[in-house]
């Protein structure tokens, strides 16, 4: 099918969806499906939830909404769902409050509306998010502002549905001049939210404050049409387009809304705190929609120490969306930018990105008073990884330190930048994580906004990242060396395990050919458990919890392999790399290499590029570099 033919598809699917009746039909369909007269706020609360939401082990919640496109803030964002949204689609008072997000630059707060406003846009084509206006509306108001405020309590029992917000002086007029007063001729028509046509999605800049007009908030009047209606007070000659009556039904978003001169925010006071707002010489208008607004902590912070502005400042919910502080996520969001990049052809060797966010994230924490936690440990409890010494409820103590933790640091439009000065300084079409440091590390002195003191910081941070690339650059290459890798592994793990078993319970192992009785090999496990840095003191316990761990799959019908015990794995790769490095040695670093020498170069080579992802290229250049470190 061509694209001709899927628009052509989209468009008659779209037309299917339509519908336009009178109030009294309008009602017929709230019978059936109360959920249509749904506030902005659970709207918005359902959209998110439609998606799915995940329950993960330790009780908090993943919501599927967000996937592929945040990531690392999932804590915030739980937050901004559970608190906010969910509170408020329960009309509780936090539904009153202006959300504000706050966070440093590139920290994902615009791609965070941007993705609620363009699930709102398509939440609507739903029946779940159908949305329906009085027709030729240009707030879109809902059609029950039609029923009186005494009839109200009459329609809660009959439908079990609440009521807010009076009917606009438009549409006030159009019912008494159009339909006679009779409510329930009024035509209604079902809508969908649209960013583009200005329908329940709307979007203020601030810009010049001496240039920039109140009528871009709240509409204004018509001049052309006041020698027709006789009065400036008449609707109709009042164009209801500012954002905020655009916005009725739907979400408002404020662009950088603590830069904007101190009159449009007014409008925001008796907006969230009563649902309605000023626009020329009429009543309050009624306006039900979700004001999201995002800023940065230097001016949020201005913002609340003028006293001017308590009353806004108490009609606020700040919620920070920081950095990502785990290094996986980190390297998803690059790989997520250079999709949308013209990079995307370029090949980026394994662990390259990885290395860029191990510097990134060292730079975004701040130092633990917590004994024997350097940053490097802190960033790996963070991912997730196994340290020794430490537990979960350590990590969770560790997250609680520091409040403000992730809001400074290297955003990832500057890795991204220097990504691709990289690309363009080596002039090929791949790069690998020794060119992204150096590109990382040059464009430190050109960074405006990065201190003397920061800049030196962050260039030992660079060092970090570097010797951290130096051990998995080793890892790849030994896995590639080892010739059936896992077969090796999972034959010295057998032999481990079978030895760790004697040894905890005190009995003897046969040897399989002669059948002589033998103790445990006790210079065999410790020469695996010392590549982890398993102490002579630790051993005993480390055994022990190894055969707790066989017990406990066993139990549930698993078996216990190579990938059941991340740290154990961890020894056997190291103990094989050990055994082979003077092999591995050798071969890289002879200029020269002889026959048997460059058939095993080879075959490294290819099995760097079928199975761990590089190109010939970058898996030479990772084999040059590896033989230099171990040469040293």
């Amino acid at each position: 099918m061509d694209i001709l033919s899927k628009m052509k598809d989209y468009r008659h699917e779209h037309e299917k969806l339509k519908w336009e009746g009178t109030f009294r039909e309008y009602l017929e369909i709230l019978k059936e499906r109360p959920e249509v007269a749904q506030t902005a706020h659970s709207r918005m609360y359902n959209m998110i939830k439609s998606h799915g939401i995940e329950e993960n082990e330790d009780g908090s919640k993943a919501y599927k909404f967000f996937n592929n496109s945040i990531f690392g803030v999932e804590d915030s964002i739980e937050r901004l769902v559970e608190e906010y949204f969910h509170s408020a689609a329960r009309r509780l008072d936090v539904r009153k409050r202006i959300l504000l997000l706050m966070g440093p630059v590139s920290g994902g707060k615009s791609t965070l509306v941007n993705m609620l406003k363009r699930g709102l846009e398509q939440f609507s084509y739903s029946d779940e998010g159908a949305v329906y206006a009085i027709k030729g509306c240009p707030m879109q108001e809902d059609p029950l502002h039609l029923i009186p405020h005494h009839l109200r309590e009459d329609f809660f029992s009959e439908y079990g549905i609440r009521i807010e917000g009076a009917l606009s002086p438009l549409n006030t007029m159009r019912l008494e001049e159009e339909y006679g007063n009779r409510v329930e001729d009024v035509m209604v028509e079902r809508i969908f939210f649209s960013e583009d046509k200005r329908t329940g999605i709307g979007t203020f800049s601030p810009s010049d404050p001496k240039s920039q007009d109140i009528a871009d908030l709240t509409g204004s009047i018509d001049f052309s049409t006041i020698a027709e209606y006789g009065s400036e007070s008449d609707p109709r000659a009042y164009r209801f387009d500012g954002e905020l009556n655009k916005a009725n039904r739907g979400l408002m978003e404020f662009q950088e809304m603590l830069k904007c001169d101190e009159k449009f925010l007014w409008h925001l006071l008796s907006l969230t705190q009563e649902g309605n707002f000023k626009a020329g010489r009429f009543a309050l208008i009624s306006a039900d929609e979700l004001i999201v607004a995002h800023t940065n902590e230097a001016e949020y912070r201005t913002f609340i120490n003028n006293k001017k502005n308590e009353a806004l400042h108490s009609r606020i919910i700040v919620m920070n969306v920081p950095y990502n502080l785990k290094v996986t996520e980190e390297e998803r969001i690059y790989e997520k930018m250079i999709r949308e990049s013209d990079m995307a052809h370029v090949h980026i060797a394994p662990h390259a990105l990885k290395t860029a966010a191990i510097f990134t994230v060292l730079t975004r924490l701040k130092d633990s008073k917590h004994q024997g936690i350097d940053l490097v440990k802190k960033m790996k409890l963070y991912d997730g990884e196994v340290v020794e010494g430490f537990k979960e409820q350590d990590v969770i103590e560790l997250r609680k330190e520091h409040q403000d933790e992730g809001m400074t640091g290297i955003d990832p439009r500057y890795v991204i930048n220097r990504i691709s000065s990289a690309i363009i300084r080596k002039n090929s079409k791949s790069i690998n994580a020794l060119d992204v440091l150096r590109a990382l590390k040059d464009g430190l002195s050109q960074h405006a906004s990065i201190s003397k003191d920061d800049r030196e910081r962050y260039q030992d941070f660079i060092s970090v990242a570097r010797k951290e690339y130096d051990e998995i650059a080793k890892q790849e290459v030994q896995k590639a060396f080892v010739y059936s890798y896992e077969e090796s592994a999972k034959t010295m793990l057998n032999n481990y395990l079978d030895n760790v078993e004697a040894f905890c319970n005190n009995q003897k192992l046969y040897d399989p050919i002669t059948g002589d009785e033998l103790s445990a090999d006790e210079k065999l496990m410790r020469s695996i458990e010392e590549q982890i840095g398993i102490s002579e003191n630790a051993k005993k316990a480390f055994r022990e919890e190894i055969l707790i761990r066989i017990s406990a799959y066993a139990r549930k019908g698993h078996k216990f392999d190579y990938n059941s015990h991340e740290r154990l794995r961890e020894a056997i790769q190291k103990k094989l790399f050990a055994d082979l490095k003077d092999v591995v040695k050798i071969t890289t670093s002879v200029s020269t290499p002889d026959e048997s020498q460059l058939k095993k170069i080879n075959e490294v080579i290819a099995r760097l590029v079928d199975e761990h992802g590089y190109n010939t290229t970058s898996a030479n250049e990772l084999l040059k570099y590896v033989g230099s470190l171990l040469n040293r």
